[in-house]
């Protein structure tokens, strides 16, 4: 059974940083691509940055040069780096993988979901 699970969230100010972090069970992880979406309040889900088996990252123009997202295929952990935080990225952060390749991946395609984690941006 696939098991995602998010940590690293909080309360920061505005231009403040946050990192992130996803532990999978998933074997092997390395064959997955991963990404991170984010639920604003009383808004849709959106997709926030991707990454795939090899690398190749794919964000969402409103984070790009702000944050960054990799992965530890050893340690089956991807992450989120936040920096230069606004309130707008207020939301919750939910970690996602997909076995199915890229192709779905880098337009945020996914089927397996973590719990969140919840980030709060303050001005």
């Amino acid at each position: 059974q696939v098991q995602l699970v998010e940590s690293g969230g909080g309360s920061v100010q505005a231009g403040g940083s946050l990192r992130l972090s996803c532990v999978a069970t998933i074997y092997p992880y390395s064959t997955y691509c991963s990404g991170w979406f984010r639920r604003p309040p009383r808004k849709e889900p959106e997709g926030v940055a991707a990454i795939a088996s090899g690398g190749t990252t794919s964000y969402a123009d409103s984070v790009k040069g702000r944050f960054t997202i990799s992965r530890d295929n050893t340690n089956n952990t991807l992450y989120l780096q936040m920096n230069s935080l606004k309130a707008e990225d207020t939301a919750m952060y939910y970690c996602a993988a997909d076995p199915r390749g890229w192709a779905r991946c880098q337009h945020f395609d996914f089927i397996h979901w973590g719990q969140g984690t919840q980030v709060t941006v303050s001005s």
